[in-house]
């Protein structure tokens, strides 16, 4: 039986390791990008391929007449200005990507404090996202071919998958889980890795180490 990492796609392949998954402490992580244990899943075996149609172009329909736009908050603002600069930095648009991140500093100075979840709220608006959000989203990205968004989805998933992964092994080992080491995010995906150095190369999107962010001043429990 082969089993599959939901952040990285490492497989454990029970005959290679000569141990079954199910064996494993429930402290082991993957070895590849160190998402817990709960992160795999059985390897699904692949149904004959069909043969390919092309789907008929689904039709837009037209915004309601007088339709008023979703008012976005500051701090969603931010976010959308700075996923904005970072699509600029990809298309070497650094004029357009300069605009976007002093527009994205601008909210996130003027943004205002927000109230301290949980972790189980926080656990469950990721669980919302994993079982509700991306499907949503991914099935209105099929229905008009915009592979753009299926790609946005595919990376978006993998780094949810990476957070609701390191929520249990928080809750498993608390505090020294970050004690006397360092947490790391890849600034093209935002994937999350804990350890002394960043991960050669990011286990989501591929880029280098050297587009990881070292967090710094993480406040004590």
């Amino acid at each position: 039986m082969r089993y599959i990492c939901s952040v990285c796609g490492y497989i454990y392949d029970e005959a290679r390791e000569k141990q079954a998954f199910s064996e494993l402490p429930d402290s082991w992580k993957c070895p590849v990008c160190k998402a817990a244990k709960g992160a795999f899943a059985p390897e699904e075996k692949a149904n004959p391929p069909k043969a390919a149609v092309a789907p008929a172009p689904a039709a837009i329909p037209a915004a309601p007449k007088g339709e008023v736009l979703e008012q976005l908050s500051i701090g969603a603002l931010s976010a959308l200005c700075s996923n904005l600069a970072r699509g600029c930095e990809k298309q070497y648009k650094e004029e357009e990507a300069a605009l976007f991140r002093t527009l994205a500093d601008y909210f996130a100075a003027v943004t205002p404090t927000a109230p301290q979840k949980d972790i189980d709220g926080l656990a469950a608006l990721l669980q919302n996202d994993l079982e509700q959000g991306y499907p949503a989203v991914k099935a209105a990205a099929d229905a008009t071919g915009d592979r753009g968004t299926k790609r946005i989805c595919t990376w978006g998933e993998k780094v949810t998958n990476m957070l609701n992964s390191l929520i249990s092994q928080y809750r498993q080992e608390g505090e020294a889980l970050l004690a006397e080491t360092e947490v790391w995010v890849c600034t093209v995906c935002g994937f999350i890795y804990i350890g002394a150095n960043p991960p050669q190369l990011c286990p989501v999107c591929k880029v280098p180490a050297w587009k990881f962010d070292k967090i710094e001043g993480r406040e004590q429990a």
